[in-house]
């Protein structure tokens, strides 16, 4: 176990060094955060003025105003950062396979004394990190409601919307790293995984047309409607497994890919 722990660190240790010097990274990292700011500064500033308006029609009425700031404006901003993973993670998987299938290190690679699952599991975990590092920046904003806001946000919805955006990622990530690895082109590796993510984050428009089982298959294929309990506040053990199967789904492909490659070039 310690020489496969150290085999992972290894193939880690190799894509963290690579991604930190590359500019895909600090241009998707900008973007992210941009975007994320920007959409924090518009809802903030929607929801204090319903907030206002609701306080000055209370005074007017005597009734109490119902409009929770902290809450809606983050769960409106969990809405707001999985569409933006959505449009950005691929461009984080892009390469991962397909550059170094490009370049012709990954045959390199899969002579060196380390197994396909263990590359697997380094360049994923790299991968993750990477999104990890994306996240972070934004506990500023819900820092300010915390400073600034009263009531204070509720610390469950704030907790279980990380997880959801951490499991979305991670869902996106390994979907994006097993299309990496069957082309070596990063243009169509990014196009194609961004393709096949927005038709899971939107299947379920096509339930209400379609039959009744085949309307909740599409329902319950859909990653929006998942992710959306997460951001209310919802940890449901269906969105739970619903996510880690696409995960370990995406992985096992990954795997069967590099094998397949192995057997190819043997």
């Amino acid at each position: 176990m310690r020489r496969f722990l150290q085999g992972v660190f290894a193939i880690y240790r190799k894509e963290m060094g690579q991604s930190l010097v590359s500019p895909v990274a600090y241009v998707v990292l900008g973007m992210f955060l941009l975007i994320g700011g920007l959409f924090y500064y518009t809802i903030l500033t929607f929801y204090m003025e319903r907030s206002l308006a609701a306080g000055m029609q209370a005074m007017q009425f005597g009734t109490p105003p119902e409009v929770d700031v902290p809450s809606m404006t983050i769960n409106s901003l969990f809405g707001v950062l999985g569409q933006v993973a959505l449009f950005l993670l691929p461009m984080v998987t892009m390469g991962v396979y397909a550059e170094e299938r490009r370049r012709g290190t990954i045959e390199l690679l899969m002579t060196s004394p380390v197994t396909d699952l263990q590359i697997v599991l380094g360049k994923y975990l790299a991968s993750f990190s990477l999104f990890l590092i994306l996240l972070l920046p934004t506990l500023a904003y819900h820092g300010v409601l915390f400073w600034k806001s009263d009531p204070r946000p509720p610390l469950g919805i704030l907790l279980s919307g990380y997880l959801g955006l951490l499991l979305l990622g991670g869902a996106f990530l390994a979907l994006g790293s097993f299309i990496s690895s069957l082309t070596e082109s990063q243009l169509i590796a990014a196009v194609v995984t961004f393709c096949v993510a927005l038709v899971l984050w939107i299947v379920d428009i096509a339930g209400p047309g379609a039959g009744t089982t085949t309307g909740e298959l599409f329902q319950y294929l859909s990653v929006l409607r998942h992710y959306e309990d997460f951001a209310r506040g919802v940890v449901d053990t269906t969105s739970l497994v619903f996510f880690g199967s696409w995960i370990a789904l995406g992985l096992f492909l990954t795997l069967r890919s590099l094998d397949s490659m192995r057997w190819r070039r043997a």
